[in-house]
């Protein structure tokens, strides 16, 4: 039986929750399950999703993947479930996956199935259609266009596929940027909400007087990512990087690190807790968002540490792309660099470490915009989309 808050079973939880739906809405809200292949924990937009929902009113349940490694499920407002796979990786894993997420699904007491992705929206599609449930799709990527799917042919005729024939099948949705809100519109004939991935406004005070001069890349260490320029810049460095995060490129990123003998300059941190994160962005000195142009996904991104870095008055060094540059001509929060190799990287962050007062700036700017790009603001889209849908 699935624990989903500290010291209750699910049967618990769902009481729980459906005492507090009845307390606050008597009009009985429709029940919401989200389907992911995330580990639950480091998610941090469905857990602002996930809880801006269920403080609604709304039964939540996300479902997600069990690691080996997976941290004990925190105690949240929302019923949270996680399936365990005997294949971890590779088209193995996300077959298991979907064939389990499918059985699970077509037991599941829920008015609103959405999926995360392309990665769980055929068992979605499938269940949704077998019991006649509401289809919502969450698109935190254009999926089909991430490099690691474009720069693969059969894996990108295969995410190509799912998506050109089921995307067009999911009349409700949303997504990260306009730009791929744009892409699907002209592409699918689709019209989905644009809903940022914006942190939650917390009470912080300035830092820069306990800031150390500590490079942070923080986030998947994934390809198109730009590691294999960042890691040999730091050559021309005279400062620390520290990487906090996982990802397909880790093993890449290692033998980066030894080829270019920078052991005692770059540091691969692991994955954090999103509260353990926000607290070393804290302390760090320069963020970086760097994205190769592969693909539109990634011409279009609009990341989420992109938005950590501002709300912990981090300046940092961004790709000048449209989502990042017109928040940017807005606020002021980045050094905006237009290509990925080792001496533009180089120079920026060394601009930055040794520019008082650009860094000094971007800092100040990054509390003014927080004030705007926040979750508070952004959860009301959400609540009316759903409300939409009740």
């Amino acid at each position: 039986m699935t624990v989903s808050r500290a010291g209750t079973t699910t049967a618990d939880y769902e009481a729980f929750v459906q005492d507090q739906t009845s307390n606050k809405h008597p009009d009985n809200l429709k029940k919401i399950l989200f389907t992911v292949t995330n580990d639950l924990g480091y998610d941090q937009r469905m857990i602002r999703i996930c809880s801006s929902l269920a403080s609604a009113g709304y039964p939540v349940t996300l479902v997600g993947v069990k690691r080996p490694g997976s941290p004990p499920l925190s105690s949240v407002s929302y019923r949270q479930h996680r399936l365990t796979c005997f294949f971890q990786q590779g088209f193995a894993f996300y077959a298991e996956f979907n064939i389990r997420l499918f059985f699970f699904l077509l037991f599941q007491k829920a008015d609103i199935f959405c999926c995360i992705d392309l990665d769980t929206m055929l068992p979605v599609w499938l269940v949704g259609k077998i019991r006649g449930k509401t289809l919502v799709y969450d698109a935190h990527e254009y999926f089909s266009q991430q490099k690691e799917v474009v720069s693969r042919p059969r894996v990108y005729r295969i995410w190509h596929w799912i998506e050109r024939r089921f995307v067009p099948r999911f009349r409700h949705g949303y997504t990260v940027s306009q730009g791929i809100a744009d892409a699907f519109n002209e592409t699918y004939s689709v019209s989905y909400t644009l809903i940022r991935n914006l942190p939650l406004l917390k009470q912080v005070q300035n830092p820069d007087t306990t800031r150390q001069k500590i490079i942070l890349y923080q986030g998947a260490v994934n390809e198109a990512r730009g590691l294999e320029y960042l890691v040999p810049a730091m050559k021309q460095v005279d400062a620390r990087l520290d990487i906090y995060g996982d990802g397909n490129f880790m093993e890449q990123t290692k033998k980066l690190i030894a080829q270019n003998n920078l052991g005692n300059k770059v540091f691969l941190q692991g994955k954090k807790l999103p509260e353990e994160l926000d607290a070393v962005t804290r302390q760090a000195y320069i963020g970086l968002n760097l994205v190769e142009n592969t693909g539109l996904n990634q011409y279009y991104s609009l990341a989420n540490k992109f938005f950590d870095y501002i709300h912990n008055g981090l300046p940092q060094i961004s790709m000048n792309y449209p989502e990042y540059k017109r928040i940017n001509e807005q606020f002021e929060v980045a050094l905006l660099i237009d290509t990925l190799d080792v001496d533009t990287i180089a120079a920026a962050i060394n601009r930055l470490l040794h520019d008082g007062p650009l860094h000094q700036r971007l800092a100040e700017n990054c509390f003014h915009a927080r004030e705007t790009l926040n979750w508070q603001a952004e959860e009301k889209k959400l609540l009316a989309f759903y409300n939409q849908l009740n």
